[in-house]
């Protein structure tokens, strides 16, 4: 996230990997930043497969009784 306007938090984060992640020089407040911006794409993917079960399932249906569309100008 580039610009965005930022909060200061409290986390509760364990010592060993807090330790170990200073030895390294990381920017924790990045680094957590990095990590929860990843478990909330992973959430909201989750959700969306979620809310669109029923239409995935639908068209696997149509797929399995009927075949890919277009599949004799497929090359293999």
């Amino acid at each position: 996230m580039t610009n965005a306007v930022r909060r200061a938090t409290n986390v509760t984060i364990d010592q060993t990997l807090l330790d170990e992640a200073k030895g390294l020089g990381l920017n924790i407040s990045r680094a957590a930043e990095t990590g929860i911006e990843t478990a909330v794409r992973a959430e909201k993917e989750r959700l969306w497969q979620v809310e669109n079960a029923e239409a995935i399932a639908s068209y696997n249906r149509y797929i399995d009784e009927n075949g890919l569309p277009l599949a004799e100008y497929r090359p293999f």
